[in-house]
């Protein structure tokens, strides 16, 4: 597994498996850097290590204090250009999907299909209610209220409190810099709306989201997969805005989903 910085933005991402496919994987707005959690996502995504070589990319390392999804889009584009990767399967998860809609929109060329987990194209109001809170609890420097606010709602109750015992082993090392990332980050989510644009993107695309998310909801999934006449499934309200970490099911999809489309182009 490597772990590195590219470019001039000096963008984090760390990369793995030896298959002959690019997959590049978006994560969803964080405290810290992805880096610090490379092992887990390596064994969450272990099985695609065969026939995947798998990029996990990081938002650039100094971001300006006002910003929208579009640049984090085109970093990830650059930051393609520079790893030599023509064009990907691209999985977005939650503020991942968003850039991952907006890849697929900006740099077309760039992106084979699509796979959005728990994501929305456009604001409603459970999406801005809960980012708000976190905007302004990280402005207040409040981790402890902060990780009480955003455990429960991204994860399954069990993980979540499991999690709210481990707040200050998790949180460790969190910084002053690290807040002000989140805050520009989650500030960058408000004026997010392409949801009348999805239908001018062409790649297949999987979209999977929770009923009862209480961040983006289920319903923005399923607008998201209207727009595009994308694959959809729904999880039941069972799980929670993070089922890409807490359920291999959400891992099997993908990967059947990416297999037979793969099959279907080499049968051609």
């Amino acid at each position: 597994m490597i772990i590195d910085k590219l470019n001039s933005l000096k963008t984090e991402y760390f990369r793995f498996g030896s298959g002959s496919r690019p997959l590049v994987i978006l994560p969803g707005i964080g405290l810290q850097r992805v880096s610090l959690s490379a092992a887990a996502v390596k064994n969450t995504y272990k099985d695609f290590c065969d026939d995947f070589t798998v990029f996990v990319i990081d938002r650039r390392e100094e971001l300006p204090e006002r910003c929208g999804i579009e640049l984090f889009a085109d970093d990830v584009a650059a930051a393609m250009d520079a790893l030599g990767i023509g064009s990907a399967d691209i999985f977005g998860a939650s503020m991942g999907g968003m850039i991952a809609q907006l890849i697929a929109l900006r740099h077309p060329e760039k992106v084979d299909s699509l796979i959005l987990g728990s994501t929305l194209a456009r604001p409603n109001p459970t999406s801005e209610k809960t980012i708000g809170e976190w905007i302004r609890l990280a402005e207040e420097k409040d981790l402890d209220r902060l990780a009480q606010n955003m455990l429960p709602k991204l994860y399954t109750p069990r993980l979540a409190d499991q999690l709210l015992l481990a707040v200050d082993l998790l949180f460790l090392n969190v910084t002053e810099k690290d807040f002000e990332r989140f805050t520009t980050q989650a500030r960058a989510i408000e004026g997010f709306d392409i949801l009348d644009r999805l239908g001018d993107i062409r790649c297949p695309a999987l979209v999977l989201g929770v009923e009862g998310d209480k961040v983006v909801t289920a319903e923005a999934s399923r607008e998201i997969a209207a727009q595009m006449n994308a694959e959809l499934y729904i999880y039941d309200s069972s799980h929670a805005h993070c089922v890409f970490d807490e359920d291999r099911d959400f891992q099997k999809r993908m990967l059947d989903f990416l297999l037979k489309r793969a099959n279907t182009e080499s049968n051609r």
